[in-house]
């Protein structure tokens, strides 16, 4: 599929979706947000696509609302189409979480608002040392959404979680790695590259493996101990009597690099992740 403002490129199983609205530092307008969810939702489908990347293009990562767009709406007071938006937000983080893939967030500039959000809710972040992050929501009077009421106090603790809400401070690459927001800095003009090493090594990777334990360290911050005790069981018999784990198992006994089979391989594995996660 082909969008307005979202390019998306697939190579040696790494999906990564560029948002590509430069000159308004990828900040939000029209039916961007609804692009981005379809354009997730495309990687997901792909058989071809192991991990999944998202970045933006030129000098910032998302500045959130297009606050020119947003001041239309205001003036109108449009409160169906704000609603929409704020949905389709959810729409993106919601599947970003569900997905059954890695999710890497490349994080090349500014990040604020919806767009720090978008960030926070990718499974990991490595950035560019030019990175910044902002929860700049009430600079115009709006509300936290896209998750971070959900996922900042979780990565932060609430007290930080609410200066950073209350104070909507610009936050620089290196306290937001201090601070466990970034999982790794970078030199700006080594962000694609790294970022790249790391799509792809996560993609050599048991896709099985890879997709539940993603669902089980979500799932452990709302479920007890012994929840998951008995999530690790099913889990990993599952993996025990999959191609990967015969693989992976022959080729350290015979010294040599492994070779796990394609995504599509695992499909009726990955189906049952459901049936795991609910016990």
């Amino acid at each position: 599929m082909s969008y307005e403002n979202i390019l998306i490129d697939c190579s040696a199983g790494v999906g990564t979706l560029t948002l590509n609205r430069p000159e308004k530092l990828n900040a939000f307008a029209g039916t961007m947000r609804q692009e981005l969810a379809d354009a997730l939702e495309e990687l997901e489908r792909s058989a071809d696509v192991r991990v999944i990347v998202i970045t933006g293009a030129g000098r910032g990562f998302c500045a959130g609302a297009d606050v020119a767009y947003m001041a239309g709406l205001a003036e109108r007071r449009d409160v169906e189409a704000m609603a929409a938006l704020v949905e389709a937000g959810r729409r993106v983080v919601t599947m970003i979480r569900r997905s059954e893939k890695p999710v890497i967030g490349s994080i090349n500039g500014v990040a604020a608002g919806g767009g720090a959000n978008l960030a926070l809710a990718c499974d990991v972040r490595i950035a560019s040392d030019q990175a910044k992050l902002a929860q700049s929501f009430n600079r115009i009077g709006l509300h936290p959404d896209w998750g971070g009421t959900y996922f900042l106090p979780r990565l932060v603790g609430p007290a930080k979680a609410l200066e950073l809400f209350w104070t909507a401070d610009v936050i620089g690459a290196e306290e937001c790695l201090r601070l466990g927001l970034f999982n790794r800095v970078v030199a700006h003009e080594q962000l694609a590259a790294e970022t790249l090493a790391m799509a792809r090594a996560l993609a050599a990777k048991p896709a099985l493996s890879l997709a539940l334990s993603k669902r089980a360290v979500y799932q452990s911050l709302d479920h007890s101990l012994d929840a998951m005790l008995d999530y690790e069981l099913e889990a990993q018999l599952r993996c025990f009597e999959s191609g990967d784990a015969t693989e992976g198992i022959a080729a350290f006994i015979q010294k040599r690099a492994p070779s796990f089979g394609s995504t599509s391989r695992r499909t009726s594995d990955l189906g049952a992740l459901q049936r795991i996660a609910d016990c």
